[in-house]
């Protein structure tokens, strides 16, 4: 495994993503500026996920056929200035072009940033992933400080801010350029390996596979949504340490991911994989019968384990379809987060209808469904590349 272009992938994939993470962050601004209605200022996050997730699998798809060295130094660029230059958005329609362009700026890269971190990851795959996934997670969670932080002294001019990681990532990936290619060997390898087809089977437990982080990423979502609302809403307590607990929930996530490769390079990923769901689905069952500390240490735990698995399935991804490395990254980590958060919706149905604590239980019980599609995933037991 090679750590250095690893770390800097990482970085590389914080940059982008911390324009993923600003843009909530930055809606009430918008709202206020603009005189926008929720409707609208929700429908903003709405262009952002169709520009940045759902057509991440195309590039992928082009990605894999074609030598792109630029994606990597100007997708940051391409991400952060959408963001940079919001602020400065005169209507409505101009500040849905610019999220459109952030967005199209985070789609080319992940495809890209996938394949060419996997390559460099030896036979330590899902560790090597593991390090450039949790780039992008507190990418993520670093997005609303560094935005919020931005405008709260400047105002809602200070957005060009946000852009400051991007400009400094890609002045790294410059002066690193050649150690960002991928060997030789791994590329003669990867292209032995591919000479047979990918059978059916292979197929559909990618589906599988797929459908399963779908679920996980709706549980994560649903969990960082529905938290502040059942503790502002239905229980009408403090919003600051609901704010707290979903923060708590999110930054463990992220440090899980980082944990969760070695473990699985260990254990072997599909174990592994259906080890952290069951314990995650227990664990957040048992939501409702903590409180103080006792909900802080719950939900870090529960975060940590559930998205301890990110990267993991990014690479059973991988080497369930070998000769798409890209294309299966763009489905494993864009399509299935955008899927994910169209159920936000279905238990937005939930809470209007039954209340805000069934729509919880709802998604506390989701990692166990999970679970059983993941039984039905072949896998191979030794993973290739692992001794």
């Amino acid at each position: 495994m090679k750590k250095k272009p690893l770390i800097i992938l990482s970085f590389s994939h914080l940059a982008i993503d911390i324009n993923q993470g600003a843009l909530p962050a930055l809606l009430p601004f918008f709202k206020e500026s603009l005189g926008l209605s929720y409707a609208l200022a929700g429908t903003v996050i709405l262009f952002s996920n169709l520009s940045s997730s759902i057509i991440q699998p195309l590039f992928g798809y082009i990605s894999d056929r074609k030598s792109l060295k630029w994606i990597l130094p100007l997708s940051p660029l391409i991400a952060g200035s959408g963001i940079a230059l919001s602020g400065f958005a005169p209507n409505y329609l101009f500040l849905i072009f610019l999220v459109i362009v952030s967005g199209i700026g985070v789609a080319l890269f992940h495809p890209e940033g996938f394949k060419v971190a996997y390559s460099f990851t030896g036979a330590k795959k899902a560790t090597g992933v593991s390090i450039f996934a949790f780039g992008g997670s507190m990418g993520i969670a670093l997005g609303p400080i560094i935005a919020i932080t931005a405008c709260t002294y400047l105002g809602l001019k200070g957005t060009p801010v946000i852009i400051i990681p991007s400009l400094l990532i890609f002045l790294l990936i410059i002066l690193n350029r050649h150690m960002l290619k991928p060997e030789r060997d791994i590329i003669k390898d990867k292209k032995e390996k591919n000479v047979s087809s990918v059978t059916r089977t292979q197929k559909m437990s990618f589906v599988l596979l797929a459908t399963l982080a779908t679920i996980r990423a709706l549980t994560q979502l649903g969990m960082a949504t529905y938290i502040p609302f059942y503790y502002i809403n239905y229980l009408k307590g403090n919003p600051i340490y609901a704010g707290k607990l979903a923060t708590t929930f999110l930054i463990s996530g992220a440090i899980g991911t980082l944990m969760g490769g070695p473990i699985a390079d260990y254990l072997g990923h599909k174990r592994f994989l259906l080890g952290t769901l069951f314990i995650s689905a227990i664990l957040l069952n048992l939501f409702f019968y903590t409180s103080g500390y006792a909900t802080f240490l719950l939900l870090a735990l529960s975060g940590m384990i559930l998205i301890s698995s990110f990267g993991t399935t990014t690479v059973m991804g991988q080497i369930l379809l070998p000769k798409h490395l890209a294309m299966a990254s763009g489905i494993m980590v864009g399509l299935t987060i955008s899927a994910g958060g169209l159920g936000l919706t279905l238990l937005g149905a939930i809470a209007d209808r039954w209340g805000v604590p069934y729509a919880i239980r709802t998604i506390t019980l989701l990692p166990l469904f999970a679970f059983l599609l993941g039984l039905f995933v072949k896998y191979p037991q030794k993973t290739p590349g692992l001794k």
